[in-house]
């Protein structure tokens, strides 16, 4: 959720924002947009990171793509529970027939990689839709992808997750906060910031706010560099190892509203 919402879908659905990405000056959603003042990524630089798609649900003009996710095995995608939510799939993920991730290619309409189908898929049961704790889901894929495709996931007390690490997010969102969407995957570079950022930026108090107990703060001190809505369930990368999942915020870029992050330390059962 961006803005207070989550960001994943805006762009496709409108007030779905809150599902997938952060949506500007709103209150926290889901991301659904591009990364924010970064630039283009090539992905044989982080072939781990995965567009999903739907063209059923969200038309053929980005190949249908709504969220992020990344591998960690080669039958296995994270990405964020509220991109599986009613609210932007219209129903259940087993009813979306054509369900997809499409892997090893950065441009969404471009020529190689290849798409995936989703055979099963597993929201974590502690998931709060209300406060956006635990927003984390695992796909399983109907085909493995190369061994290569994988990155690996920080573990807690991992030294990645500090204050003050620089970090990378990756994404096919808003690019500018104003609905500019990108075709093609784009990333940029924050850093790790204290839970005391985030805490300031999203006080206890009812609905949505910072837990640092399921949740990783991240973005640029000086503003300009984030995720945004579309965003939603990409992956947050530093030290070489995954930290955290586009999970929600206050607009994109905003110093005083840093990104929100699922921290998959916490959140990811051992069995994954």
């Amino acid at each position: 959720m961006r803005g207070p919402f989550a960001r994943a879908v805006a762009g496709a659905l409108g007030v779905i924002v809150a599902a997938a990405g952060q949506v500007v000056g709103a209150s926290p959603v889901a991301a659904d947009s591009v990364v924010v003042g970064g630039g283009p990524a090539r992905i044989t630089d982080a072939p781990w990171v995965v567009a999903l798609s739907s063209r059923d649900r969200f038309g053929g003009t980005r190949a249908g793509q709504f969220c992020g996710g990344v591998v960690v095995a080669p039958t296995k995608v994270l990405t964020a529970a509220h991109c599986l939510g009613r609210e932007v799939l219209g129903g259940e993920p087993w009813q979306v027939r054509d369900l997809a991730v499409i892997a090893g290619r950065a441009e969404l309409r471009g020529e190689g990689g290849q798409e995936v189908r989703i055979s099963d898929a597993w929201v974590n049961p502690d998931y709060d839709p209300t406060t956006n704790s635990g927003d984390l889901a695992v796909l399983t894929l109907a085909n493995a992808l190369p061994g290569s495709y994988v990155i690996g996931v920080a573990r807690p007390g991992d030294a990645a997750q500090a204050p003050g690490t620089p970090a990378d997010v990756y994404g096919w969102g808003d690019t500018s906060g104003n609905g500019s969407y990108a075709s093609t995957l784009r990333t940029a570079r924050v850093e790790v910031l204290p839970d005391a950022a985030c805490e300031r930026a999203y006080p206890q108090g009812g609905g949505v706010a910072y837990r640092g107990d399921t949740m990783l703060c991240a973005g640029d001190p000086r503003g300009g560099k984030d995720a945004c809505q579309g965003d939603s369930g990409g992956p947050l990368v530093a030290g070489g190892r995954l930290v955290g999942l586009v999970s929600w915020g206050s607009g994109c870029g905003q110093p005083e509203n840093p990104g929100v992050y699922t921290r998959v330390s916490a959140v990811l059962p051992e069995r994954f």
